[in-house]
């Protein structure tokens, strides 16, 4: 996609999201009925028979199969950390993708785990987006970039992608851009991220005030607007990822507390456009569970994970890869010679 000569960089989103394809009934109507005929009583695999349909709906296939799952991780930086908002210093950004690459971090082993592909994408570390309590994020065709360069995420090709992030303050990204969706105060959407309480945290919430301040308050402008005003290049990138994959049948599952801003922008333009979303754990930061009921949505796991990278998505593509197996390998009754009342 050419964003970089448009009049308004945005403009191209917007028609990609009015185009989104629906879910595939009748894929999903396959699904339940092969589940029917199973070797077990109707029902009994409880929510690993909702993802099944959840996975047929969005790849458009009447026996869904996840075989190249692929957790994805956007790294970026960010000016914001300056202001004394993350426990760490921006230079771990850096220091935690070479742990990335040297096969190191929580995320490499999980997926090990659960043999899922990994990729890590570096968004100019070296140059970190403005302080946003002082200045926009980037410009508007920095921001459409960004996005368009977050939807090549998908070219290498995944049934299934995962999304996850890495960024030194970017838990303070996430709650201005949650402040500014939804309003409510900045305190509601704050929390401690990587470890910061007392002082600390009360000047993570006053950042957080200054910023959306700054920017004219909560609800003050459209969704992409206050995406580049607001957000870190790792959530435009993901927020280009959860369009693309929507057009090329690809489900998602997001990871934490920053993943789902990304979603949450998504939502703010059109709350069908993060249908094929699947959040995967309720983030121990405060006020994810905040954001997921305003979006009603509900996480697949609890954990008390807070780690961000992608290791929740990874936890739960484990899952997913079991509930697809789990359906297309079973036999039915009939090949079995089961009785179905048997299974009753």
């Amino acid at each position: 996609m050419s964003t970089a000569s448009s009049a308004l960089p945005f403009d191209d989103f917007k028609n990609l999201i009015n185009a989104m394809p629906e879910a595939d009934t009748e894929a999903v109507a396959a699904v339940r009925a092969r589940d029917a005929q199973l070797t077990k009583p109707a029902g009994s695999l409880g929510k690993l028979e909702e993802i099944v349909e959840w996975l047929a709906a969005w790849q458009g296939q009447p026996k869904p199969k996840v075989t190249r799952p692929l957790v994805a991780v956007f790294a970026a930086n960010h000016g914001v950390a300056q202001k004394g908002v993350s426990a760490f210093p921006p230079e771990v950004t850096q220091q935690m993708v070479a742990n990335f690459a040297a096969g190191g971090a929580a995320v490499n082993q999980l997926c090990i785990a659960y043999d899922l592909g990994l990729k890590v994408f570096e968004l100019a570390l070296e140059y970190p987006t403005a302080d946003i309590s002082e200045d926009d994020a980037f410009a508007e065709n920095d921001c459409a970039a960004t996005m368009a360069f977050g939807m090549e995420a998908l070219a290498g090709g995944t049934d299934l992608i995962c999304l996850g992030e890495m960024g030194i303050a970017n838990t303070t990204v996430a709650a201005a851009l949650y402040y500014a969706l939804f309003g409510g105060s900045a305190a509601d959407w704050v929390g401690p991220g990587t470890g910061v309480s007392g002082e600390a945290l009360q000047n993570k919430i006053n950042v957080v005030e200054q910023a959306v301040t700054r920017i004219g308050g909560p609800k003050s402008h459209e969704p992409l607007e206050i995406l580049r005003r607001l957000g870190g290049r790792e959530i435009a990138a993901m927020v280009g990822v959860i369009i693309a994959a929507r057009m090329q049948q690809v489900p998602v599952v997001v990871d934490g507390y920053v993943t789902t801003a990304a979603a949450a922008v998504l939502y703010a333009m059109d709350p069908t456009a993060i249908d094929h979303c699947l959040f995967s754990h309720a983030s121990a930061e405060p006020s994810h569970q905040r954001v997921l009921q305003a979006m009603n949505k509900t996480a697949l796991l609890d954990l008390g994970m807070r780690l961000g990278e992608g290791s929740g998505a990874a936890v739960a593509a484990g899952i997913i890869k079991a509930a697809a197996q789990t359906h297309a390998g079973m036999a039915t009754f009939e090949q079995a010679a089961v009785a179905p009342s048997a299974a009753s």
